[in-house]
């Protein structure tokens, strides 16, 4: 979907991105993570032209993109940014309907369109269609964002540190929205970030990127496993590595299964098939429990996973 070969941008005398090369499947999310001044918001920008690159190629569906209309570009591609840039006397409605009307798309599909996103993303449209961003809680505000950019139905989304002003748990719950939001479009996600633990737990793979140049492009199973170099490792975490592998496998893959689902024991701890290991590890160490039951989405028990089959077969 996305490839760059030998892509450079230069700033005067100064290197920015540094001949680099990456190719971005079709319907993963390749996230570019690295310290602040590493290039990574300059590549992304170089992808819908917001800026021009000094060298090299870049094809978005086999098209170089300097042979297309940069409009037309940017608006087959989803952007997203930190504090949203939503127009502030604009509705949340018009807002996310912006691309859609710039497309001229008749009234009644952009209606429909907005208010299926507005549902998506866990914004009820009778509530909050009307309202105006200064209205809406920031982590509502970062929603609406991303159901603007959504709103055309691009294949591609470029997604520029779009949580880093957030607070914690909202930053948290957007990353599990995100993931729910990409399991069900499954669009060719750009993403960019200085939170190695955010890249881990959203990315297909991640690009590491220090002083213009990408120095590794993996898996974060592979990346966490086999760090390309020094800067990598402590890019990662050199101490807390096994606790992040953790937080790559959900419960189910290492939990003791029912023969059917059973009803859940009210009041009773209890994981989520899709929650970590990590997590299940630390309710246990914190709870001081050998095992704790595993319940599907409908509340039903459906297993029990055990401390020392985590630290057995955890990594």
């Amino acid at each position: 979907m996305i490839e760059l070969k030998n892509v450079t941008r230069r700033f005067g005398d100064t290197v920015a991105v540094d001949g680099i090369d990456l190719a971005i499947e079709t319907g993963e999310v390749c996230v570019l993570v690295g310290s602040s001044g590493c290039g990574k918001s300059t590549t992304l920008r170089m992808i819908n032209r917001l800026l021009p690159h000094s060298s090299g190629e870049i094809r978005v569906d086999g098209k170089d993109i300097t042979t297309l209309n940069p409009e037309r570009l940017r608006l087959n591609m989803g952007y997203v940014i930190q504090g949203t840039g939503l127009f502030p006397h604009w509705t949340v409605a018009r807002n996310i309907a912006l691309v859609p009307r710039l497309l001229k798309w008749p009234q009644a599909r952009v209606d429909a369109r907005v208010r299926e996103l507005m549902t998506l993303l866990d914004l009820d449209p009778d509530t909050y269609a009307n309202k105006y961003p200064a209205q809406l809680s920031g982590g509502q505000a970062q929603r609406v964002g991303v159901a603007r950019a959504l709103a055309a139905d691009p294949n591609i989304l470029l997604m520029d540190e779009p949580f880093g002003a957030l607070d914690a748990i909202t930053r948290e719950n957007l990353q599990l929205e995100m993931l729910r939001i990409q399991r069900q479009v499954r669009k060719t996600t750009v993403f960019v970030t200085h939170d190695i633990d955010e890249a881990l737990k959203l990315a297909t793979r991640i690009a590491v990127m220090d002083q213009g140049r990408i120095v590794q492009h993996d898996t974060p199973e592979n990346i966490l496993r086999h760090p390309a170099s020094e800067f990598v490792e402590n890019l990662v975490g050199k101490q807390d590595r096994g606790l992040k592998l953790m937080s790559l496998r959900p419960v189910r893959e290492l939990m003791t299964a029912h023969a059917r689902p059973r009803p859940a024991t009210p009041g009773a701890d209890a994981l989520g098939e899709d929650d970590s290991l990590r997590e299940a590890l630390s309710v246990m160490l914190c709870r001081n429990l050998t095992q704790l039951p595993v319940c599907n989405g409908r509340g039903e028990e459906t297993g029990v996973i055990a401390r020392e089959r985590i630290i057995r077969d955890g990594v």
